[in-house]
């Protein structure tokens, strides 16, 4: 796959790599995806990929559910410039008040788990190093996250870019498990997104989990586009 890219940003967003002063602070990415279910929007994923002047980078998402009971969830994930994890955070908002956080164990990770305030936490421990990829089940902004990642670590930047097929490691905080992912370039497709046919670069991801299509934009800092579960009905689109 031969692509043209903006190499410092992406190299700067998949791991937090300060390709500016470590004073600065960037918005990388903001905005929304519509989540849709045979066509039905569900849920929105409300999002913000920054870098800090510390050179810590800082992901947060809020999804909330389409009528019924509006339920809400929130998320922050938090990665230093080497790409290892900082902290991540899961709150449930609305109805309940669950939440679980992952750390740093030494050179590995630990989750830990409550369902109420003040509640003793549960832990889980991963023996899976510090720089492993967080991809909760319910926030699609660590797709992005994860294509970004992928660009920077399995693609040369010469005249253009090449990408060869890679694996990662990640955990599924919901799931208390960790898998491994593997990630296929399959070139650039036309894609029609609300009537609007657009040229999008596909990756395939697949984990023993499920599988998934991402399509980023290339002419915007590979920002994520669209998403579609394999075998299911799920589509998610940006705003």
């Amino acid at each position: 796959m031969r692509l043209r890219a903006p190499f410092c940003l992406v190299l700067l967003v998949a791991v937090g790599l300060p390709c500016e002063s470590k004073d600065a602070e960037k918005t990388v990415d903001s905005g929304s995806f519509g989540i849709f279910i045979s066509g039905k929007r569900v849920a929105t994923e409300t999002f913000s990929v920054q870098q800090l002047g510390s050179g810590v980078s800082t992901a947060t998402s809020q999804l909330k559910e389409e009528g019924g009971t509006g339920a809400t969830q929130s998320s922050e994930l938090q990665i230093n410039s080497n790409g290892s994890i900082v902290k991540y955070e899961w709150r449930e908002l609305n109805p309940g008040k669950g939440q679980l956080t992952v750390l740093p164990n030494n050179e590995f990770l630990i989750e830990k788990i409550s369902q109420s305030p003040g509640e003793k936490a549960a832990e889980q421990p991963f023996l899976m190093p510090n720089t492993s990829l967080v991809l909760d089940n319910n926030f699609f902004l660590h797709r992005e996250l994860l294509a970004w990642r992928y660009l920077a670590s399995s693609c040369q930047q010469k005249e253009a870019m090449r990408c060869m097929p890679a694996q990662f490691g990640a955990i599924i905080p919901q799931e208390r498990v960790s898998v491994r992912v593997a990630v296929q370039p399959s070139g650039q497709e036309k894609v029609t997104i609300r009537g609007t046919e657009r040229t999008l670069v596909r990756l395939n991801v697949k984990s023993d989990e499920d599988q998934w299509a991402l399509w980023l934009d290339a002419a915007d800092h590979f920002k994520l586009i669209r998403v579609t579960k394999v075998g299911d009905t799920t589509e998610v689109v940006r705003d």
